[in-house]
C-alpha cells in the first residue's frame, strides 16, 4: 500500500516536470524566434537573397569616437549578414560601403562626418580570412568581390572602428553613417523584399 502511494506520487511529479519543462522549451522557442525575425531584413536581387541580421538591415555606423588598435576593433560590434545564391551556377557578387546621404540630410551632420581615412573596416567570409581595410583604401568603395558556388550560401561578417592612430579626440561628436550594398555579376543591386 505504501509503495502504490509513493509510486502514485512519483508518477505525477514526473507527469508536472514534464510539463513545465514542455511549456517552458515551447516558450523560449517561439519568443526567440519572434526576436530574431524582428531583427532580420531581407533584400533580393534576380540571383541572390541577402538577410541583414540587424534591425536597421544595411545601414552601418560609428556613433562614438573611440580610437582603437585593430585587435580591439575586430571584436567590436559585427553587422552580420547572410547571402544565398538561387542559381544552380556560381554567381559573382560585390559588396560596397557608400556614404548614407539620405541620413546625413536628416539628421544635418554633414559637418560631423569621421574622415574616411580614420576610419577601418573589416570583412571576414565563412570559411575565409578577415581582411582589414581604412575606408579611404577602398577603390570605388568596394569592399570585396567574390563569388558564390551555386545553391550556397556564404555568412559575412562587418566591422567598423576608429583608428588607433587617428587625430580625433576620443568622445567628439564626429560619426559616421553608411549604406551596404551587394551587386550580383549582372550590376543588379539587392534591394529591399
Amino acid at each position: 500500500m505504501y509503495n502504490n502511494r509513493l509510486k502514485k506520487e512519483l508518477i505525477k511529479n514526473v507527469c508536472y516536470i514534464g510539463f513545465i519543462l514542455f511549456i517552458a522549451i515551447t516558450s523560449t522557442h517561439y519568443i526567440y524566434n519572434k526576436f530574431q525575425d524582428n531583427r532580420n531584413v531581407d533584400f533580393n536581387s534576380d540571383s541572390l537573397d541577402i538577410v541583414y541580421h540587424e534591425k536597421d538591415g544595411n545601414k552601418v555606423s560609428i556613433l562614438k569616437v573611440t580610437p582603437v588598435t585593430d585587435s580591439v576593433g575586430l571584436s567590436s560590434k559585427a553587422y552580420n549578414l547572410t547571402i544565398k545564391n538561387n542559381l544552380t551556377e556560381k554567381v559573382n557578387y560585390k559588396i560596397y560601403i557608400l556614404d548614407d546621404i539620405e541620413k546625413i540630410y536628416e539628421d544635418d551632420c554633414g559637418e560631423y562626418q569621421i574622415p574616411k581615412e580614420d576610419i577601418r573596416i573589416s570583412i571576414k567570409v565563412s570559411r575565409g580570412e578577415t581582411k582589414i581595410y581604412s575606408l579611404s583604401e577602398l577603390e570605388n568603395n568596394e569592399l570585396i568581390s567574390t563569388k558564390i558556388d551555386a545553391l550556397d550560401k556564404v555568412d559575412i561578417s562587418i566591422r567598423l572602428w576608429i583608428d588607433k592612430d587617428s587625430t580625433l579626440p576620443s568622445g567628439s561628436l564626429m560619426h559616421y553613417h553608411g549604406l551596404l550594398e551587394i551587386k550580383d555579376d549582372t550590376g543588379t543591386l539587392a534591394m529591399l523584399k
